[in-house]
């Protein structure tokens, strides 16, 4: 029986189909259409030779009884051949079940001897040759297949020669089935290099395919990720500032109603309603994709005024005595969102740092429109630390603190800018950033 190795099957599924050439760009679907065509045409041919040689030698044999065997075993040969060409279709279409490609060698060898019996009874048989070179050459490897080919062409030659009853053979009994196996060799290593290219086509797809699904699964593990990262840095950004905030104005106007001072307490309560207030409209926008609540219908330079006041009255909150001011240099440009987002994220993020953890008495944030760039500048006296402690942007600490600097400098980066920071054990800290105006109008229209 044909292998499916070998041998596409009729109808273009199993090995190559359209789909593949579809998927894969590679115009494979004209190459499955010749070969099924060949396949066709092989089985029609082995079917119409043997059907004229059965009935030439029912109607020329005479009173000969053994055409009747002859016939029968035609019939056996007609019933083989049958056989491991549907048990071949099958499985390749299914691709599960029977595989009959194991068998492929035998079923060619039984196939053969019952044809070579045949021929021995009739030269009528003879041309039953020519389809079954085409399966010594896909099923055998190349030499065996022409060393076969010829033995089966001299069998050919000798019952021709025998049944002309001539002492030397004619030249058309000699030069017919060599021009004939010529043929049949030729055609076979054509279809044999088509069937090659063709599945080459199929493992080019079945690679494209494969390639293209690693692709998405790494496309969607990197946008899983960055999306998570761009979470980090909003929630430590607003939310975690803003809690921080109300858990340390809290704890001071808890200290304040134990010490029986109830307008100083019922003054840091109002600033916690007013914290959670600002707090949980970040978070309703945050949950809507929007843009930061603060820069809605204001500039931003007006933002971070406010937003150092705010800073300055929640340290005042906790009894800390820290002067927050804000200072514009050079003319202001409508900035772009994600500018003035990133600017925004950067000050607050800054001045809770210097209210939390700097124990600063002066902190300022300067913002300078250069011409070419926009700088923020945010210092304070505080008592500074040492940078080279600093953890690696990938590396936050498992409470969920530690995203400050690092979140700072991704959004930075986004923006093609540059992040600075200057700070030294006594000696205050100043965060620097600066923003390229160039690609302004590009990033707007974006």
């Amino acid at each position: 029986m044909p292998s499916t190795e070998s041998l596409p099957p009729l109808d273009g599924t199993g090995p190559i189909g359209p789909d593949d050439a579809l998927l894969s760009g590679l115009d494979a679907a004209p190459s499955v259409a010749i070969l099924g065509a060949l396949r066709v045409t092989l089985h029609v041919g082995f079917a119409a030779l043997l059907g004229v040689a059965v009935l030439r030698l029912l109607v020329s044999g005479g009173g000969d009884p053994l055409r009747y065997v002859w016939a029968g075993t035609a019939l056996v040969l007609a019933g083989m051949y049958l056989t491991g060409t549907i048990l071949e279709k099958r499985f390749a279409a299914r691709g599960t079940g029977f595989d009959p490609r194991r068998y492929a060698v035998l079923w060619l060898g039984l196939v053969t001897a019952v044809w070579a019996i045949l021929l021995a009874g009739s030269a009528d048989f003879a041309w039953l040759a020519f389809p079954l070179f085409f399966l010594h050459l896909h099923l055998l490897p190349r030499r065996m297949a022409l060393l076969t080919i010829v033995l089966m062409t001299a069998a050919v030659i000798a019952a021709q020669w025998a049944a002309s009853g001539l002492t030397v053979p004619p030249l058309a009994v000699v030069l017919g089935p060599l021009f004939g196996a010529a043929f049949s060799v030729v055609t076979g290593l054509a279809y044999l290099a088509l069937y090659r290219e063709a599945e080459n086509q199929r493992r080019a797809a079945d690679e494209l395919r494969r390639t293209r699904a690693e692709l998405a699964a790494s496309q969607h593990d990197a946008g899983v990720l960055a999306e998570r990262e761009r979470l980090a840095r909003e929630i430590h950004d607003t939310l975690a500032q803003g809690f921080s905030s109300i858990v340390l104005v809290a704890r001071a106007a808890e200290k304040s109603l134990k010490a029986g001072d109830t307008a100083t307490a019922a003054a840091r309560f109002a600033l916690v309603q007013r914290t959670a207030s600002e707090n949980l409209a970040e978070a309703r926008n945050f949950v809507r994709g929007l843009s930061s609540p603060k820069l809605q219908g204001t500039s931003l330079e007006e933002t971070l005024r406010r937003l150092c006041e705010s800073t300055e009255s929640s340290a005042a909150a906790r009894g800390l005595g820290l002067r927050c001011r804000f200072e514009l240099d050079g003319d202001p440009v409508e900035l772009p969102q994600p500018y003035r987002v990133t600017l925004l994220r950067a000050a607050q993020a800054s001045l809770a740092n210097v209210r939390d953890h700097a124990r600063a008495s002066n902190a300022v944030v300067t913002v300078a429109f250069l011409g070419s760039e926009v700088t923020m500048d945010i210092y304070d006296d505080g008592v500074g630390f040492d940078t080279s402690g600093l953890k690696d942007s990938t590396d936050a600490r498992t409470d969920g603190s530690g995203f400050g600097i690092p979140s700072l400098q991704e959004r930075v980066t986004a923006l093609n800018g540059s992040l600075e920071l200057e700070s030294a054990p006594g000696e205050g800290t100043v965060v620097a950033i600066r923003l390229p105006l160039d690609d302004v109008p590009a990033r707007e229209e974006q």
